[in-house]
């Protein structure tokens, strides 16, 4: 009797076994949903906030096949997206930024489009441009950290850099935007001032353009080096002939960059010169400003009708 208790009770326990060890391998290996790896993540648990705040958690967590280009809390630090700012925004705009960073069909990075800054349209209807190389797959100019990190629901790419924002609008807007104020007056003066030039009204809105926009402490810095004080006392011819050596044909990412001289819309030529070494900055630089350089101190604002940088001196044509 005992022998025969015994030998039903073996199986019985194996097969037990069995069925708890294939849940448990089950679970193991179960893909996360969008939403799931960004809640998993630490280090992307200032996104999983804004997440939960735009009302994301259902989409990221449905069946549609999706990317998401996520980013890394180094990323919102970058861009000076605390939580505290997340919870200070409306619930709509922190669902824009995030649609901003959903396309609504799985790619992997293998079939990203070259470009380069190949448009590609994202889950709001907006565009983001993508440009992959040997350098590494960037969207608006941000390099993707990590790519092809798999989901049930599509695909992850981090950025650990910054975060895409959509245009608010074409180059003045973005500048006002971005707070560049002086800017935006220099160029509203240089466009309906008294002998001002009414075509830069209709470049700024239409033209594709990449701005080198001073800010406004370079602004100040001008003027006290020309002995005013309001940009509407510079002389308009060299006002506008100084604006149009700030800028250039074509959108230009700081993925774009090269060492170099680029053509302004002026005609004149500019200087770029990368970082390399202990220098973290990019500089550009006009023939006026011999070894004055311009440091690019932040990049990649879109537009519209193209992208601003901003550097922290006025370019000098000669």
């Amino acid at each position: 009797m005992k022998k025969r208790i015994y030998s039903y009770a073996i199986p019985t326990f194996i097969a037990a076994f069995l069925i708890i060890l294939s849940s448990c391998n089950k679970d193991d290996d179960e893909t996360p949903t969008i939403s799931g790896l960004i809640s998993d993540r630490s280090s992307l648990s200032t996104l999983n906030t804004a997440v939960i705040k735009g009302g994301l958690v259902a989409k990221l967590n449905g069946t549609e096949q999706l990317t998401f280009l996520a980013p890394t809390n180094d990323a919102f630090a970058a861009a000076e997206i605390t939580t505290t700012v997340l919870d200070a925004l409306p619930s709509n705009d922190v669902a824009n930024i995030l649609y901003y960073h959903v396309i609504p069909s799985k790619i992997l990075a293998a079939d990203m489009p070259v470009g380069p800054n190949a448009k590609v349209l994202t889950y709001s209807g907006d565009s983001v441009f993508v440009t992959k190389n040997t350098n590494g797959v960037f969207v608006n100019g941000i390099k993707v950290y990590e790519v092809d990190v798999l989901t049930s629901n599509g695909v992850v790419h981090t950025l650990n850099t910054g975060v895409l924002k959509p245009a608010p609008g074409n180059i003045l807007s973005t500048a006002t935007a971005n707070g560049l104020d002086s800017m935006v007056k220099a160029l509203n003066y240089a466009a309906t001032g008294a002998g001002g030039d009414p075509s830069l009204a209709t470049s700024i809105s239409n033209d594709l353009l990449t701005v080198f926009a001073p800010s406004n402490a370079a602004f100040t810095a001008l003027l006290a080096d020309l002995t005013l004080t309001d940009i509407t006392q510079i002389d308009m011819a060299t006002l506008i002939a100084t604006l149009k050596f700030h800028a250039i044909q074509g959108r230009m990412f700081s993925s774009d960059l090269t060492n170099g001289n680029l053509t302004m819309v002026s005609g004149g030529l500019t200087t770029i010169t990368l970082p390399s070494g202990a220098s973290t900055l990019a500089t550009i630089s006009g023939f006026g400003n011999g070894t004055n350089t311009a440091k690019i101190t932040k990049s990649n604002f879109i537009a519209r009708n193209g992208v601003i940088h901003i550097i922290d001196k006025i370019l000098i044509p000669n």
